[in-house]
C-alpha cells in the first residue's frame, strides 16, 4: 500500500514539474512582435450614456508596462471607417465597429511590439487599444435615442469616460504620454490632442500621432464630393458640431471642420503625421474601388495618373507648413497603403516605409524624443504599389 502511494506521489510531483516546464517554455516562445490582449469593459460607462452605437459599453485592451517603461502610455484610438446613415450604422451594430458584444482579443503587433529589438523606444510601454464602436470618429454626443432604432450616437463621451479610466489607472502619473489615432481614429487623436495633455499637467512630454487619417478637402468639387458626403452624414446624425471645435464652426459648416486641415493650426499640442500621399482609402473613396487595381498592376492611364498627380497636390498643399517641424512633423510617403502602426511589416524594422533612407518608426521616435524633428516627403509623383 505504502509502494502505492509512493509511486502515486511521485506520478502527481513529474505531472506538477512538467505543468511548469512547458509553462515556463510557452513564456519564452511566445512571441511579442505579436501577441492577443483581451478587452477591459468600461461598465460605468453606460449610466453615463457613453455608450457604442447599440447601446452597450465601450472597450478597450490594456498591456501594463514593464520594467523603466512602466510611467509611460501609448493610447491610441483605433479606426474603421464611418455610417453617414441609419442603415449603415444599424448594419455596424452586429458587428465589433458598433457593439462591444462582439469585440474579441485584440492582436498587439508593430507600435505595440514587446519586441525590444524591433521597438526599442516603446517596447516596454503601457498599451492602450481603445475600440472604436460609435460610427462618427469618437464625435458624437446626441442624447435623444430613437426606440425604432435604438441607435446611440455618443462618441465624444466614450473618449471622456475611458480616458477618466486610464487617468486612474495610472495615466495621471506619466512621465511620457502619446495620444495616437489610425484611420477614422487619426481625426479625434489631432481633435482631442490639447485636452489629452491637459489632462497630463506633471508629465514631461505628451505628443499626439495620426496615421493615415488626414484626409483632405479636395479644390476640384468632383474629387471633393465623396469625403463632403461622408462628413455631412457623420455631423448630422452625430451633433458633431457641439464636440468640433468653435473656432472653426463659427467659421463653417461642421462637416468642414472634419477635415483636419481646418482645426490643426488651432492645436498647440505636437503633432506627428505620418501618411501617404497616395493612401488607399482616399484614393479609393474618391475615384472608386479600380483605382487600386490598376496603381497596383501599374496599368493607370495617362488621366488617371493626371488625377492622382492633382490629388497629392491637394493633399500636401492641407497638410502642415514645414516652417516648425518641432510642433508639427510629419512622414509623407507615396506607396499605396493605409495604416502602420499596428502592422508588423510596416512599423518595424521588418518591412517599414522609407522616406530618404529613414524609417517611418525611427522618424517618429526620433521627433517624440527632440532628438531629430522630422518633416519628410517622398518627392516622387506617382503612387507605388502597396506590396512595395
Amino acid at each position: 500500500m505504502m509502494m502505492v502511494t509512493r509511486s502515486f506521489q511521485l506520478f502527481v510531483l513529474f505531472i506538477f514539474t512538467l505543468t511548469i516546464v512547458i509553462t515556463e517554455c510557452a513564456k519564452v516562445t511566445q512571441n511579442p512582435d505579436v501577441y492577443n490582449i483581451t478587452k477591459t469593459i468600461v461598465h460605468s460607462a453606460v449610466s453615463k450614456g457613453a455608450v457604442c452605437l447599440d447601446g452597450s459599453p465601450p472597450a478597450y485592451h490594456f498591456d501594463p508596462g514593464f520594467g523603466d517603461g512602466v510611467g509611460n502610455w501609448l493610447v491610441q484610438l483605433s479606426g474603421g471607417g464611418w455610417c453617414t446613415n441609419v442603415k449603415e450604422c444599424l448594419d455596424r451594430t452586429k458587428s465589433d465597429l458598433g457593439s462591444s458584444n462582439y469585440m474579441n482579443p485584440q492582436e498587439y503587433q508593430g507600435f505595440f511590439s514587446k519586441n525590444q529589438s524591433a521597438n526599442p523606444d516603446f517596447y516596454n510601454w503601457n498599451k492602450v487599444f481603445v475600440r472604436y464602436c460609435d460610427g462618427g470618429s469618437f464625435t458624437g454626443d446626441v442624447e435623444y435615442v430613437d426606440p425604432a432604432t435604438k441607435l446611440h450616437f455618443r462618441g465624444a463621451r466614450i473618449f471622456t469616460v475611458v480616458l477618466e479610466e486610464l487617468l486612474a489607472k495610472g495615466l495621471k502619473n506619466a512621465k511620457n504620454a502619446i495620444l495616437a489615432g489610425s484611420s477614422a481614429g487619426g481625426y479625434p487623436a489631432m481633435l482631442y490632442c490639447d485636452r489629452f495633455r491637459n489632462s497630463l499637467p506633471n508629465t514631461s512630454r505628451v505628443k499626439c500621432l495620426v496615421d493615415s487619417g488626414y484626409f483632405v478637402h479636395f479644390k476640384n468639387p468632383v474629387l471633393a464630393r465623396p469625403f463632403e458626403s461622408i462628413y455631412k452624414g457623420i455631423a448630422t446624425l452625430q451633433g458633431s458640431a457641439k464636440t468640433l471645435p468653435k473656432s472653426c464652426t463659427s467659421k463653417m459648416k461642421p462637416e468642414l471642420c472634419l477635415f483636419a486641415e481646418n482645426i490643426q493650426q488651432e492645436i498647440k499640442t505636437p503633432v506627428f503625421i505620418t501618411m501617404s500621399a497616395y493612401d488607399n482609402i482616399m484614393t479609393q473613396y474618391t475615384l472608386g474601388g479600380a483605382i487600386y487595381g490598376c496603381i497596383q498592376n501599374g496599368t493607370c492611364t495617362t488621366s488617371q495618373n493626371k488625377t492622382l498627380q492633382e490629388m497629392r497636390s491637394d493633399f500636401l498643399n492641407a497638410i502642415p507648413k514645414r516652417n516648425n517641424p518641432k510642433l508639427r512633423g510629419v512622414f509623407i510617403d507615396v506607396v499605396h497603403h493605409h495604416t502602420s502602426l499596428q502592422k508588423q511589416t510596416r512599423w518595424s524594422p521588418v518591412k517599414p516605409i522609407v522616406v530618404h533612407n529613414l524609417a517611418a518608426p525611427k522618424a517618429f521616435a526620433d521627433w517624440y524624443f527632440d532628438r531629430n524633428y522630422t518633416y519628410l516627403i517622398d518627392e516622387r509623383s506617382l503612387p507605388l504599389p502597396n506590396d512595395s
